[in-house]
Formats: C-alpha cells, structure tokens, sequence
C-alpha cells in the first residue's frame, strides 16, 4: 500500500536544509501533492502552479518571430519551464538553478515535470547562482555575454522578500539595467511574485523598459477555500 505520506530527498545545501516532499492529502480525495521545503520556508507546492504557467504564458506569448532562446530563472518543481516548452517556436531553453538536488530530482523522475523536462533536448540545465549570472557573463555556459529573447524568473517570494540578502541588488534601477543588457532587442523580461502586482515596481520596471505592466494571477486555493492572487510582472524592451 502506498504511503500517505514520503520523503523522497533530504538534502544539506548552502542556503540550508532542502525537502522534496509528496503526499497524498486525503482532505482533497486523495490528489497526490509535490512540496519543496528549504529550511524553514515551505517554497513551492504542486497543488498551486498556475502562476507558474502564466509566467511562461505571459511572457513567450507577447514575443513574436521564432527560433526563441530563453532563460529561466529557477527550476522549481518544472512548470514554469514545462509551459515555456510548449512553445513549438522555442529553440533553446537554459534553465538556471542554485541548488543542484533539485536539478537532480527532474533528471531523476522524482518530480512531476522531471521527465518532460530531462527528456526534452532544447532543455538545458545549468547549475548556477542566477544573481551571479547576472552580475557576470550572462546565462549562456557556453558564451560570454550571449542575448536572449526572454528571461523569466521566478526564485524569491517577492521583489522585496528575498531567499537571500545577496539576491537584493537585481531588483533596482542599475540591477534591472545589467539584466536588460542580456537581452536581444525586442526582448522580453517576466518575473513571478506571491504577492499581487505593485505599483511601484512597475514604475521601476518602466524606468528601464520601454512598457511594463502587472498581472494579477488568481487561482482556488482548496486548503484556504479561497482565491489566492499572485503577480507576474512583465516588461518590453
């Protein structure tokens, strides 16, 4: 019989203890749920990823043309990145992700997305710390300073509630100005929140962007019986 209940990977990592989790929740007649847990913080959920998709779907469905190169920031439990691939003009897709067990649990099969993602060959994983990135070279392993058509990311809570200290500086004029230069003209940049849009980090994104705007993602959430609402941030080159 299977268990209501499993650790599938406990891990020590340098930004602190990393869970996958899955349960069946008898509450929801038994659906079969995904979590991750770093730490104290539970960071991600199965039962909710449709902010997780619209990211992808916002972003990838305003750019036009095809043979698409695009970033994402932030691997997660794969749905982000999973939507982005259901793109047929899609070329090549570098997913970057900080914490290596996660890369391994898609690789693996432990997650729901894992598989599509592994097999899929326009899919590259690349182990890295994504603010670094962009701080640096860029997010191509292979090229120095290579441009995309879209960046997405989706790695802290909110732009002001980070998963670390050192992640602060993207969120500012001379960080969102560092991350506009890895773009190709035309380009797009989208970023997910828990939080619903702000006003105030879309003016920001408007001072960098020629058009920026916020999108407020609802969905049931069965454990509140409620609506939750979360953001995506989209901005145009």
């Amino acid at each position: 019989m299977k268990s209501n209940f499993e650790e599938l990977d406990y891990q020590k990592t340098h930004m602190g203890e990393l869970v996958l989790r899955h349960r069946c929740m008898l509450s929801l007649d038994g659906r079969e749920v995904y979590e991750v847990k770093l730490g104290d913080e539970y960071l991600m959920s199965s039962l909710f990823h449709d902010s997780e998709v619209a990211l992808a779907d916002l972003a990838l469905g305003a750019l036009g043309g095809a043979g698409w190169e695009v970033v994402v920031g932030g691997l997660g439990l794969g749905y982000t990145a999973a939507a982005a691939l259901q793109f047929k003009q899609l070329k090549r897709l570098v997913v970057v992700e900080a914490l290596a067990p996660v890369i391994g649990w898609h690789r693996q099969g432990l997650v729901p997305k894992g598989k599509v993602l592994a097999d899929d060959d326009r899919c590259v994983f690349y182990h890295a710390d994504f603010f670094a990135l962009a701080r640096g070279d860029g997010f191509d392993p292979a090229v120095k300073g290579a441009r995309f058509d879209a960046i997405l990311l989706d790695i802290d809570h909110t732009p002001e509630f980070w998963l670390h200290r050192s992640h602060a500086d993207l969120y500012s004029e001379a960080g969102l100005c560092r991350l506009k230069s890895f773009l190709k003209p035309h380009g797009i940049f989208a970023l997910w929140s828990n939080d619903p849009p702000e006003d105030a980090f879309v003016k920001l994104l408007s001072s960098v962007f020629a058009r920026a705007e916020g999108h407020a993602v609802q969905f049931d959430n069965p454990l509140l019986q409620a609506v939750t609402t979360n953001g995506v941030y989209v901005a145009r080159f």
